[in-house]
């Protein structure tokens, strides 16, 4: 066996087929709604690309591929930066383009400033429902390259268990056929959420559009003033979160109403991890893993650790 060989055969992770072709949306969509973090309005653009191009972001002229390697470290988003530029809150987005098929996109952000060097991705209700609900309106097309050719999908396929950590916190992965997700959380402090686990063998489109893309973020109310003091959340509500009463309220319930799930924080938590790990994609590829994930109390820094991790151990 020749050396290339030898470590294709040894890698922990190689790219095969998924027996499906490139997909783009059929046509444009365009939304506009408000930052949850900056708090201002901001407007996406969704236009079909060929195949081989991926998704990227356009911001100012720039373009930002959504990939981990521009991935930079910032407090309860995910955040892309390229040139001194960066794209805020871009995991709900990428969670709905990822689960529903659409592999080659452009994405255009727009602000009301144009001097600011970042711009942020719309919360909307803080699922990714309206980008599903969106992409389901216009449809998918299979994307064809310059030269008018399909192009198969290809994936990373886990060949030997993988796994960072840190303290009781982790995120695995093992030899999986398909894609299947296990994840936990744990708040003993907050009894209304304590420990919950939402475990599916099941991650096609239909899935995903019914069961996890209408979960919400959330977060606890006493924690609210101290993220505002911190610059963060100036434009969250209790119409794009579901904010939980800890200590001030006798109920020490959700204060906006019903869960759509009575595990949604825990579903929501799945949703996150699909956007955060579809930036392993390249060239038009599917980013998430062929592979059984399982997660614990783990979060947007921890799951781009793991995504760098399979790209150190990804056959060349």
């Amino acid at each position: 066996m020749s050396l290339a060989g030898a470590v294709k055969a040894s890698a922990l992770v190689s790219w095969k087929s998924t027996g499906s072709l490139q997909n783009t949306i059929a046509s444009c969509i365009k939304r506009t709604g408000k930052a949850l973090h900056s708090g201002e309005f901001t407007t996406v653009k969704i236009s079909p690309e060929v195949a081989g191009k991926g998704r990227y972001f356009e911001f100012r002229s720039t373009l930002i591929p959504a990939s981990i390697n521009y991935v930079q470290e910032s407090a309860l988003c995910t955040t892309l930066r390229k040139d001194g530029l960066a794209v805020r809150t871009v995991e709900h987005l990428l969670s709905a383009l990822e689960a529903m098929g659409v592999d080659n996109c452009k994405i255009l952000i727009e602000g009301l400033d144009n001097d600011d060097q970042s711009i942020e991705v719309p919360i909307f209700d803080g699922s990714s429902k309206e980008w599903v609900d969106a992409i389901e309106q216009v449809g998918l097309k299979t994307a064809s390259d310059l030269n008018g050719n399909d192009r198969e999908k290809m994936a990373p396929f886990i060949n030997a268990p993988i796994h960072v950590c840190k303290g009781d916190s982790f995120v695995a992965a093992f030899p999986s056929s398909d894609v299947r997700i296990t994840y936990g959380i744990d708040f003993p402090q907050v009894p209304a959420i304590g420990c919950q686990w939402f475990s599916t063998s099941l991650m096609d489109r239909s899935f995903y559009s019914k069961e996890i893309s209408s979960s919400r973020t959330f977060c606890v109310y006493e924690e609210v003033q101290r993220m505002k003091d911190a610059g963060l959340i100036k434009g969250g509500s209790a119409e794009n979160a579901i904010i939980l009463f800890l200590l001030l309220s006798a109920s020490r319930g959700w204060l906006n109403g019903e869960l759509r799930f009575p595990d949604e924080p825990c579903r929501h938590k799945i949703l996150d991890i699909i956007g955060d790990l579809s930036l392993l994609a390249s060239s038009g590829n599917q980013g998430f893993p062929l592979a059984h994930i399982v997660a614990y109390k783990a979060g947007h820094s921890l799951h781009a650790s793991f995504a760098r991790e399979l790209m150190k151990r990804r056959a060349p």
